[in-house]
């Protein structure tokens, strides 16, 4: 009899001790298991954003590294283009130099209303602007073939473009000049038929 109530008391005290542990316990075992669940959470999503800004971050500087690089490239080639630009504008001119000379001074020197003794002025004036335009070519030709002046491209592209502005100016005085000669042969015609036509009458 006295075993039988003994085992019923034994039993409570068990369940009572199980339970007063697992609520003991439970929240401290729910604590430390949540916890570092988000924590880990957090820094992984951390992490994961700094490495993806690191990323960024350094294909941006391969962008702005290559952009520089373009950028150089471009005006490397932009000094190529002005320089040829300014060549095609240069041997145009000379070529305009040239032709005026050939044929409007040989026009201008057989005239019979230019004088004598103006025939050697009219040819310095033209001998002049040649001789500077082929000195000028010889120059260009020195810079673009020689690199004992060790330029860089920007300053040979500056020198061009001088060269081609002073021989757009050659081309002007030089157009002026044979104008200039060919309104005095005119006027001089002119008056030669006049002056005929009053000793007719």
């Amino acid at each position: 009899m006295k075993t039988i109530k003994q085992h019923p008391i034994r039993k409570k005290a068990l369940t009572l001790l199980l339970a007063l542990t697992t609520t003991l316990l439970l929240p401290a075992g729910a604590a430390c298991q949540g916890m570092p669940v988000y924590d880990n959470t957090n820094f992984i999503s951390l992490t994961k954003s700094l490495l993806e800004s690191a990323k960024q971050t350094s294909e941006l500087l391969k962008t702005v590294q290559f952009l520089k690089e373009q950028k150089d490239n471009i005006v490397k080639v932009n000094n190529a283009i002005r320089q040829l630009k300014a060549l095609q504008e240069l041997t145009k001119n000379n070529e305009i130099l040239f032709r005026t000379v050939q044929s409007d001074l040989r026009d201008i020197l057989n005239s019979p209303y230019i004088k004598a003794g103006e025939v050697e002025q009219v040819s310095r004036s033209f001998e002049q602007i040649m001789d500077t335009a082929i000195d000028d070519l010889d120059f260009v030709n020195q810079i673009l073939s020689s690199d004992f002046l060790k330029m860089t491209d920007a300053e040979r592209t500056d020198i061009l473009m001088e060269k081609k502005v002073q021989s757009q100016e050659m081309v002007a005085e030089l157009e002026v000049k044979t104008r200039r000669y060919r309104e005095i042969i005119s006027f001089r015609k002119m008056q030669d038929i006049i002056n005929n036509r009053e000793t007719e009458y």
